[in-house]
């Protein structure tokens, strides 16, 4: 598996993308999904990672840069046909990696609660962030959850 900065160019990962941004939406309640849709992560403050195996796509992550201090994990998602197969945690150890490049004292996040939330807040946890509560714009909910790590 290759982990390398992804380009919203490509075509796989437009879709990839596309897919992430719809699955979320369907999987919350009405205005608690804030997956970032192209033109969010088409940002100078956000970095897209990618994961290809073979030169397939099989996965995507996005580390948005909130401070000079901190950075938050964005649109985490594996392809159906690579779950359970560490793409997740390799995405997040390379996202992890680039904010102790940058200087960034902590990582934050947002996710939902629910079934399909599971694998997440189970590999955010493993890897120990803890709960915290909203920052930036995010406003808590009975759905919504907020993780940090401090390094």
């Amino acid at each position: 598996m290759e982990i390398g900065i992804a380009s919203l160019a490509d075509a796989d990962v437009r879709e990839l993308v596309t897919v992430h941004q719809r699955r979320m939406y369907e999987a919350s309640p009405p205005g608690t999904s804030f997956a970032l849709d192209l033109s969010g992560l088409d940002r100078t403050d956000v970095t897209v990672f990618e994961a290809r195996e073979g030169g397939l796509l099989i996965g995507i992550g996005a580390l948005r840069e909130l401070s000079g201090r901190a950075g938050e994990i964005k649109s985490m998602r594996t392809e159906d046909h690579a779950l359970r197969r560490g793409v997740g945690q390799a995405l997040l150890d390379r996202i992890e990696a680039t904010a102790r490049e940058r200087g960034y004292s902590r990582l934050l996040l947002e996710t939902g609660t629910g079934e399909t939330f599971e694998p997440a807040n189970r590999l955010y946890l493993r890897n120990g962030f803890t709960r915290c509560g909203a920052f930036g714009g995010y406003t808590e909910t009975a759905f919504n959850i907020f993780y940090e790590k401090a390094f």
